[in-house]
């Protein structure tokens, strides 16, 4: 195919889904989705966003609907009947949350996940998408991650609680689909996620939300130093939690093409000491780094590969300086002092 071709042929292809898009929105103006995790980070993100859409959102806050009950949650779906649920609800931090409360954070994230996804089963509700995470994959893997890799190697143990919890809850999206194909309960599996309401407390925080606090403070206080656990060598992959938002709006417009299980990502990964560096240079800070070799530091690399991703037809959109500017803003406004 010539260079002339092939740009028609992409161009009818953008045409085409752009069409079906716009007729999508027309005929999806009316869905009823029930959103779990309204109050997270991804589900703040995702419902700031549904104000560009016309979908009718409803999340229940915790005095509405408490999910570890299992009753008390299929009675809930059954009365409001959403033509589609996104489960985007659990109890999430970083590695020493995880450390710290293994119990709490393997019961919660299997109850709940186990009581909306089994819920929507029992009151027939045939469309879900359980947002899952790249912890579920094995450790020490240099090579990128996909997604047929689940349950083919051993967890990191430091979130290994957490991981079982997802695992079971994609699983059981899985069984289903299995049993009756009637039903469509689909997984995302999210890369690393940062961004505007992301928690900045270092006690339950993620690994970049955990280093602007620092990094601010230690401006603030004119400190020569910052901490880092481990070397700074580890790789992560992190992507703008708006980007991932728009992402699962993109997913249920185009819900039927959406691939069973996905990956969700960048496609690239950067060290910890790149990740410091680069919020040390948004917030304006010149100090230095010390490493704190005794620390735990999670997985050596856990980037996910994106080939469905790419085939699907979505990819992010921004950059890694805008994200943390961003998210520093957001901050700034809400958390410093």
């Amino acid at each position: 195919m010539g260079g002339s071709d092939r740009f028609a042929y992409d161009a009818l292809l953008w045409f085409n889904r752009m069409a079906y898009t716009i007729t999508t929105l027309l005929v999806m103006s009316d869905i009823r989705i029930l959103l779990t995790g309204g109050n997270g980070l991804v589900g703040k993100n995702l419902l700031e966003l549904s104000n560009s859409y016309k979908f009718k959102f409803i999340s229940p806050r915790r005095q509405e609907l408490e999910l570890t009950d299992y009753q008390a949650t299929l009675a809930y779906v059954r009365e409001i009947q959403p033509d589609i649920v996104i489960h985007a609800a659990g109890k999430v931090g970083g590695i020493h949350a995880n450390l710290n409360e293994p119990v709490k954070f393997f019961l919660d994230n299997l109850d709940i996940g186990r009581n909306i996804v089994w819920a929507s089963r029992q009151a027939g509700i045939k469309n879900l998408i359980n947002l899952a995470s790249s912890c579920m994959y094995p450790r020490n893997h240099d090579a990128p991650l996909t997604e047929d890799m689940i349950l083919k190697g051993e967890l990191e143990p430091t979130n290994e609680g957490y991981a079982i919890s997802k695992i079971a809850i994609t699983k059981l999206c899985a069984y289903i689909n299995r049993e009756d194909s009637n039903y469509a309960y689909k997984t995302l599996i999210p890369c690393n996620l940062y961004g505007r309401h992301d928690k900045f407390d270092p006690g339950c925080s993620h690994l970049l939300a955990a280093i602007v606090d620092k990094v601010h403070k230690a401006k603030i206080d004119d400190k020569p130093f910052v901490h880092i656990w481990g070397d700074g060598s580890v790789r992560r992959e992190f992507m703008y939690t708006g980007d991932f938002a728009d992402m699962i709006m993109q997913a249920i417009i185009h819900f039927e093409t959406l691939p069973a299980i996905m990956n969700v990502g960048i496609g690239t990964d950067l060290t910890v000491n790149d990740y410091y560096k680069a919020v040390a240079d948004v917030i304006g800070y010149s100090g230095a780094f010390k490493y704190d070799l005794d620390k735990p530091v999670g997985m050596r690399r856990k980037l996910l590969d994106t080939q469905k991703q790419g085939l699907w037809g979505w990819k992010p959109k921004t950059n890694l300086h805008s994200g943390i500017q961003m998210t520093y803003d957001y901050y700034l406004s809400n958390f410093a002092i």
